[in-house]
């Protein structure tokens, strides 16, 4: 499995590598802008491309959509009243946690390449990490009433940040496996992030101010989890098949 995560890895740097190429600087190159105002107006209308397209993306939620799809329910409606992956496998099984995860891993990547596309990698991809987990987060087509983002950051991480990803994922599945609690995982691995991804890519200030964004983001979202660990309160995630109407803690 470490294997696995190793080689999504790689497969992820040589592909940021590769994707140096954007919308920015090949105008700015095409037009012989330089410094000039006209290339800081472009660079601003990046950002700002950088900031709506991601949000609105990371707002299109999957669990939310199947659940009313294949359940004619609203996932927000059980549990923790969360739409994300671990409610969803507490009220309707493992099948769909795992197509939910997927997507929602998939949307980060799509919209931090996105991000990279319009502006330098380094600045739009950190940008568009952080409003895809914003718009996952605070949906606007759902009342602002989403998920906690976590899946959301495997996915900014494998993209912004790939060896990172290695070692997070392997700790999170560690934790979980060893405590069986999701946010206890979660809050853990996106606080050390910023610490990991400094330690590996010194030099990407941007990349980095966007991990500690995340991470304040990420642990405000798990608020409550945090709390109900702190009390000795907090459920632990099962593993087995459940039924429509989990228990009232889930996180992703």
């Amino acid at each position: 499995m470490i294997t696995s995560y190793m080689f999504a890895a790689t497969a992820a740097e040589e592909t940021i590598k590769r994707t140096n190429w954007n919308i920015y600087s090949f105008l700015v190159d095409k037009y012989n802008l330089g410094n000039t105002e006209p290339a800081l107006y472009l660079m601003l209308a990046g950002v700002v491309l950088c900031i709506l397209i991601p949000y609105l993306l990371g707002s299109i939620n999957p669990a939310i959509i199947f659940s009313r799809l294949f359940f004619n329910d609203d996932i927000r409606e059980h549990g923790s009243g969360n739409a994300g992956t671990t409610n969803t496998l507490r009220t309707y099984g493992k099948k769909m946690a795992v197509l939910i995860l997927f997507l929602d891993l998939l949307k980060a990547v799509i919209a931090v390449v996105i991000g990279s596309l319009i502006l330098t990698r380094e600045m739009g991809g950190a940008i568009a990490g952080i409003f895809v987990i914003l718009g996952h987060s605070f949906p606007v087509y759902y009342n602002f009433r989403g998920g906690k983002g976590v899946a959301c950051l495997a996915g900014v991480v494998l993209t912004l940040s790939p060896m990172s990803f290695v070692i997070l994922i392997s700790l999170f599945i560690a934790i979980v496996l060893m405590t069986r609690f999701v946010s206890l995982g979660s809050v853990m691995c996106v606080m050390l992030w910023p610490v990991i991804h400094f330690a590996f890519y010194p030099m990407q200030a941007w990349t980095t101010i966007a991990s500690i964004v995340i991470m304040v983001i990420i642990v405000f979202m798990h608020r409550e989890n945090i709390k109900r660990l702190m009390a000795g309160k907090e459920s632990k995630i099962s593993f087995g098949s459940k039924k429509k109407g989990g228990d009232e803690n889930g996180n992703a």
